[in-house]
């Protein structure tokens, strides 16, 4: 039969277009001086150990992970599979718009809006985010046609993405306590009568309950961490600068985005999308609340941005100047933004241009203060010469089955465990998830060793009495790398006794964990 409507072949090739893009641009702003990033690397490693929960995070990552290692883990699929995500949320954008009967210039409005974003930075990196902005964006897209249409099969693919985005990262549940009072005070309220939405929670509550029993079992570590993080990452987070974030992550869309937040407040045709608006506004507060990070709540925009794209869509029909200058503002300054946005610049670059990041606010860190470069970037130099010295000591060891590798921190082992040309060195740490993974069954007789970079032990005096020989061999000197001045020793003929002080260590963290 043929298509009824002529201009589809068309869109599908505007999407095609888009979605290429997408993926390319991915790759070809990433400047190669860049390794990859200490989280991936954890990531990474939890392939090697499939379970039903992480410390870190939840167990979905690891499973794209295990995808990645069949594939060869190399580091065009480690990139690959979050601009795969990115793509994937784009689609559904183009899906929204659709749905609201946007025409093409709408759709070829959001997918800009998507691509010359901050998104596109995100989908460059191996980390839970950018699946959390797909989930997100794939349950408001339910949800609307739900509400729509009435029938059951949007249910349910509704609550496989919102249990599938709790096993990605738990930041979904603040979208859950937006979505709840925000459909109670609409009409939708009627949802609430259907009992398919209590069969499509116990199909979610099915999906995710595997980690919630390993949660269970382990005693909650989600809370733990999330203590770990309220300590030293989120209590530096200003409230202020929070909402500030909002608007900048999308200022060169801000126009669509501004149209779309106006739209469903104002525009009389998009009135019975009101609880869209309202999630956001209930979620925007409860993050606030939480002193969240501000890039915690990316998976709203995307909706918003296709709203933004529809309202567009309509009143700029067939205003050609108008509609370029929409273009040409989004495309010009993700352009002129883009040192800012993308790792484009090289560390000597970013240095030249000092002044500019620091107005932006780029060189601040976690820890609050200002640094030569932004924290991702510096969390992206140094990872091979550190694996490179590792190897050296690794080397001059000859019964490798006695040797243990304990790093500092989980992107020291991680990084070790990717570059090392030692496939089965099997770095471990007593940080994250690497605490867990500790091989005790046979005696350690040498110890490879990587400290912090501002060791307050040099000299190795606490390690002194229990080997026969220690010997330094080399220290990260990548210019503003983060772990610039961290150090590999090696320290051989361990005593007998230095087995048991490193299990008891391992048992002191867990339980302090």
């Amino acid at each position: 039969m043929k298509d009824k409507n002529p201009n589809r072949l068309t869109e599908y090739g505007f999407l095609a277009f888009f979605l290429g893009l997408k993926l390319i641009l991915s790759f070809v702003l990433v400047n190669s001086v860049y390794e990859l990033q200490r989280d991936e690397f954890l990531h990474l490693d939890q392939a090697n150990h499939l379970a039903a929960g992480f410390t870190s995070v939840p167990p979905l990552t690891s499973l794209f992970s295990w995808l990645i290692k069949a594939l060869g883990n190399g580091v065009f699929m480690v990139k690959l599979i979050p601009a795969l995500m990115g793509a994937v949320t784009l689609l559904y954008c183009w899906k929204i718009v659709d749905f609201l009967k946007g025409n093409l210039l709408a759709k070829c409005l959001v997918a800009v809006a998507c691509i010359f974003s901050i998104l596109l930075r995100l989908n460059t990196l191996y980390q839970p985010n950018s699946f959390d902005v797909l989930a997100w964006t794939a349950i408001f897209y339910y949800l609307l046609r739900y509400f729509d249409q009435k029938e059951p099969k949007y249910l349910y693919a509704f609550a496989v993405f919102v249990a599938l985005g709790f096993l990605n990262k738990y930041n979904v549940l603040f979208l859950v306590i937006g979505l709840l009072p925000a459909i109670i005070i609409t009409p939708n309220r009627k949802i609430f009568a259907d009992k398919h939405l209590y069969l499509s929670i116990l199909l979610a509550l099915l999906i995710i309950s595997p980690n919630v029993i390993w949660q269970i079992n382990h005693h909650f570590p989600v809370l733990t961490h999330m203590k770990l993080l309220q300590a030293t990452q989120l209590v530096h987070v200003n409230r202020i600068d929070f909402f500030i974030g909002q608007f900048l992550f999308f200022i060169s869309s801000i126009f669509i985005l501004l149209a779309g937040i106006g739209s469903l407040i104002f525009y009389k045709d998009f009135r019975k999308y009101n609880w869209i608006i309202l999630t956001y506004i209930i979620t925007l507060i409860v993050f606030s609340y939480f002193k969240a990070k501000d890039y915690y709540a990316l998976g709203l925009y995307p909706v918003l941005l296709a709203f933004g794209a529809v309202y567009f869509g309509r009143i700029l029909a067939k205003k050609y100047v108008l509609t370029g200058l929409l273009f040409v503002f989004n495309i010009g300054s993700f352009i002129y933004l883009l040192p800012l946005l993308m790792p484009v610049y090289s560390p000597a670059q970013i240095i030249a241009h000092h002044k500019r990041f620091e107005r932006v606010g780029a060189l601040r860190w976690e820890d609050g203060k200002n640094h030569d470069l932004p924290q991702d970037y510096a969390d992206m130099q140094g990872w091979k010469e550190l694996a490179a010295l590792v190897d050296i000591a690794y080397g001059k060891v000859k019964d490798k089955s006695t040797v243990l590798v304990r790093a500092d921190n989980y992107g020291q082992a991680g990084a070790i465990n990717y570059y090392s040309k030692y496939k089965n060195i099997n770095a471990v740490s007593y940080n994250a998830d690497y605490l867990y993974w500790f091989k005790m069954d046979k005696p350690i007789k040498n110890f490879i060793m990587i400290t912090e970079s501002k060791d307050e032990d040099p000299l190795r005096k606490r390690e002194q009495p229990y080997f026969g020989k220690i010997t330094k061999i080399g220290e990260i000197k990548t210019p503003y790398a983060r772990e610039r001045g961290a150090s590999v020793f090696l320290l051989e003929d361990a005593k007998p006794e230095v087995n048991n002080i490193i299990k008891s260590e391992i048992e002191e963290e867990k339980n302090d964990h």
